[in-house]
């Protein structure tokens, strides 16, 4: 009696079935190649589907991918312009990561953006540019100077802000309301990691940076009652305009100084 032998599957069987895992593969190749050409192909105009109520874009060019918007609005007021790059890679983890360059006039700036669900993480945010074509944001008018700001982090859930990390400076800073337009010089303001408070209000230290006012403040800014409070010293240098020191003799009469000749100050204002 021969020995038993298993049969293998016919030939044909095994090269149809090897064809139809071949041609399931290509075709899901094709498949992804042409969601991924459309996916480039979205218009930069895309983004208004995403944007929260209060934001308004128009004058779209270029693609989803890299465009730009060359008008914003945000609650009613001009924001300027805004162009981005995104990194199509992160929408496998949900998230949206890019650059952004945005400009408002004569004002720039350039950062790192990561949003998901949860939030947002801004990295290496700088800028610069005149801080008057700021005053749809709530710069008072009247003042004029050059800032620069460079903050490391900045971190917020879209309700509000948890993290502030960085520096501002402001450099030939005047104001038609204060000494005669006279240059009040320069500041810089530090906020630490921890500047924001629990209530969601800003705090930093302000100092001159040599300029014919010498002053040592504290910042508090509450943001939801959209003001400031200023409190420290100040007192001026001899190269000051004799307009600027007899403003701040005016303060001398009222608050008194310290044994150093400095003026305490304790200013708040609205924005």
């Amino acid at each position: 009696m021969s020995p038993s032998h298993s049969r293998d599957p016919k030939p044909n069987a095994r090269s149809d079935r090897s064809r139809a895992r071949t041609y399931g593969a290509m075709a899901a190749i094709g498949l992804i190649a042409v969601l991924a050409t459309c996916l480039y192909a979205l218009p930069a105009s895309v983004i208004t589907y995403f944007l929260p109520s209060a934001v308004q874009a128009d004058n779209f060019s270029g693609s989803v991918w890299h465009g730009s918007a060359g008008k914003l609005v945000v609650n009613g007021r001009d924001a300027g312009a805004l162009e981005w790059t995104l990194h199509p890679a992160a929408l496998w983890h949900l998230s949206v990561v890019g650059e952004l360059h945005w400009v408002k006039l004569g004002f720039q700036v350039d950062g790192a953006a990561e949003v998901d669900r949860q939030g947002f993480v801004l990295h290496n945010v700088k800028g610069n540019g005149p801080i008057e074509d700021l005053q749809d944001f709530g710069i008072a008018a009247g003042w004029r100077g050059m800032a620069d700001l460079n903050f490391s982090q900045v971190i917020g859930n879209f309700a509000r802000l948890a993290t502030l990390a960085g520096d501002i400076q402001v450099t030939h800073l005047t104001s038609t309301q204060v000494a005669g337009g006279a240059d009040l010089g320069g500041y810089s303001l530090h906020l630490p990691e921890a500047a924001l408070e629990e209530n969601g209000a800003i705090a930093g230290q302000l100092n001159d940076l040599g300029g014919p006012i010498e002053a040592r403040a504290q910042l508090h800014v509450a943001l939801q009652e959209r003001s400031a409070l200023i409190s420290g010293t100040m007192k001026a240098r001899a190269e000051a305009p004799v307009a600027l020191q007899d403003a701040i003799q005016g303060v001398a009469q009222m608050r008194g100084r310290d044994s150093q000749g400095r003026v305490p100050i304790e200013l708040e204002f609205t924005f």
